[in-house]
Parts: structure tokens; sequence; C-alpha cells
């Protein structure tokens, strides 16, 4: 069973290892993941990778090496087409979830928050974050809607 979908350019058994019209970008990979997939994914690869091994390097069998828990102790490193999906995986998990702080903020208003507490829940200013809901907007609703949001933003909180 392929990791992947074999399309996207990404390794996959039935390829034997080779990359396919290697497409490894954010913007192909998005379609294919859905938030929880895509960070299920990337934390698979970022553990995966010790960091610490050196290429063409075999690890001589302590043992038993038949057994599961060999496989502990192996060092790893990931493959360059691995490396190029870790990438590409941490930036369409940074845009998912910049999407995400649009609509979690129109929640946090709509239920009575101040600009305050959306500010701590973000870790800004509360001028920081009516500034970053505001560029939301723009960037991501259509006329109508950027209106309404607009509104229920109400004032840029006071310095």
């Amino acid at each position: 069973m392929s990791r992947v979908s074999p399309g996207v350019g990404v390794w996959s058994p039935r390829s034997g290892g080779e990359v396919q019209g290697m497409n490894i970008s954010p913007e192909a990979l998005e379609a294919e993941f859905s938030l929880s997939t895509a960070a299920t994914r990337l934390d698979f690869l970022s553990r995966r990778d010790s960091g610490d091994t050196v290429l063409n390097t075999v690890r001589e069998p302590d043992g038993d090496e038949d057994h599961w828990e060999s496989l502990k102790v192996t060092d790893t490193s990931l493959d360059v087409h691995e490396s190029l999906e870790l990438l590409a995986l941490g930036e369409v998990i940074s845009r998912k979830a910049h999407d995400s702080q649009l609509v979690g903020v129109r929640a946090a208003l709509r239920g009575g928050a101040t600009w305050e507490q959306i500010a701590v829940a973000l870790g800004v200013t509360p001028q920081e974050a009516w500034d970053g809901f505001h560029d939301s907007i723009a960037d991501g609703l259509e006329a109508d809607a950027a209106e309404a949001a607009r509104a229920l933003a109400g004032a840029r909180p006071a310095n």
C-alpha cells in the first residue's frame, strides 16, 4: 500500500522508490491531505529522521536481528523525496492552520469574546489580533462576507 497517492509524486512501493513527476509541493499535497492527516504524516516523518545518520552506512545487527525491537535502535534518515515531502507538509499545515484562524476569530467574536481574550489565545496584542483579522478578511472573504466580518470586529482596540 502506498503512503500517499502515487500521482502526487511521492515515493510509493509500487514505484520502486522512483518519484513519478516529482511534484512534491504544498499545492500538490494540500488537496491530498486534511489538516489532521498532514500533521500525522509530518509527525511520522519528523520522528523517523534521527538527523544523526551518515549517508551510505549500514547498521550491524546486535543479537536477534529478526526481533521487532531491533528497529527501535536503528537510526534512520529520510531520503530526498521524504525530506521534500516533510518540508511541503509543514507548509500545508501552516496554510491550513492560518485559514482556520479566520474561522476561529469569527466564532470567538460571535460568541462574545473580546479582542483582549482573542489576543491572549493568539499570543499577540489586541491591536495585532485585530489587524491580522482584517488582513485575513481581505485575503479570504468575498465582499458581502468581508463587510459582515468587519462589522463583527468593531473598532480597532486602543493601544
